[in-house]
């Protein structure tokens, strides 16, 4: 059976495995949400209506209102792979989300998992 491009999987099939996820190690939908939101700029209410909707991944990624810029402070790997040496930057971003529901999976605390720009505190 040829394997699924996961751009093209429909949102509603892979956001109830990333709760899952996080929901089977003590965290909550809502902080799932909080990572999403953090990093799509996504309001809690639109990743609602989306995880109801057939948009492909690809694209809940390519409409993302304000994806955020502190997201190249993720840094690690992710499926044997280092996130910030993936040359897609469509894959690259899927990843940033993997990574961090990853890190709120394995009890990572949410200060540290919505990374901020030490530099950027100063402005």
């Amino acid at each position: 059976m040829p394997r699924t491009d996961v751009t093209q999987m429909p949102f509603t099939a892979l956001y109830p495995l990333l709760v899952r996820k996080a929901e089977q190690k003590g965290r909550t939908r809502q902080e799932v949400e909080q990572v999403v939101t953090w990093l799509t700029g996504y309001s809690p209410d639109d990743i609602a209506r989306l995880a109801c909707s057939d948009i492909p991944y690809a694209a809940f990624f390519q409409n993302a209102p304000a994806m955020n810029p502190d997201r190249t402070l993720i840094t690690g790997k992710i499926c044997g792979v280092r996130v910030e040496e993936i040359s897609d930057p469509l894959m690259r971003e899927i990843r940033y989300l993997d990574k961090l529901i990853d890190e709120l999976a394995r009890g990572k605390p949410m200060t540290k998992i919505l990374r901020s720009n030490p530099s950027a505190a100063g402005r």
